[in-house]
């Protein structure tokens, strides 16, 4: 099979990540409006990356959810559905990615191999633990498109929040191969991004 240029482009960029955050995991969130062909991107990532279905507002998200589980099976590579466990469960998901708002009252999670969690403070960390969360996504690391003008965290300020952390960290919020090596001395366990794959 060819390879489009987005899967090459995601192929390039998740390697130098990699790289440079010294072997974290890489995670790609779904986003129709930045990311229009998430299977091309999929295609691109390693063998036991993270693909989570977010789209929210997706007009066919069980229909993109079931075409990921393909692509993401096809590589070795784990799903994730945000805040929805029974689409997760209904395509066959690995996990489930919860907001954090999903923390105080989460769905049940039994029967799922991997289970993320978004949090913004140690008090969610600490109910992330409480339930299981497998991995938690700090977020925002850096200036991102996902929530423009909203304040970063900075990397001072993202070392200081998951220094001592309970579980696995995850990096998310404008991730790409330039910011990805100012994360290498903090050891995190994951990085998250969307156009941090293609751009």
């Amino acid at each position: 099979m060819v390879k489009s240029e987005i899967t090459l482009r995601a192929e390039g960029a998740a390697a130098k990540m990699m790289t440079a955050t010294g072997g974290a995991l890489p995670i790609f969130i779904t986003h129709a409006g930045r990311a229009p062909d998430p299977v091309a991107v999929a295609r691109g990532l390693p063998q036991g990356a993270v693909v989570i279905v977010r789209d929210y507002d997706h007009a066919d998200r069980r229909g993109l959810a079931r075409t990921l589980r393909k692509a993401t099976k096809a590589r070795g590579q784990l799903l994730l559905v945000a805040g929805d466990a029974a689409l997760a469960r209904a395509v066959g998901a690995d996990g489930v990615h919860l907001p954090e708002h999903q923390l105080v009252r989460p769905p049940v999670l039994n029967g799922f191999s991997l289970v993320t969690a978004a949090c913004h403070s140690r008090a969610a960390m600490t109910r992330a633990v409480a339930i299981g969360v497998d991995i938690v996504l700090v977020s925002p690391v850096f200036e991102t498109q996902s929530h423009v003008g909203v304040p970063a965290l900075g990397l001072h300020r993202f070392a200081r929040l998951i220094a001592g952390a309970p579980l696995p960290v995850a990096a998310l919020g404008g991730v790409n191969s330039e910011t990805a090596k100012k994360l290498r001395p903090l050891g995190i366990a994951a990085f998250a991004a969307i156009d941090g794959f293609i751009g």
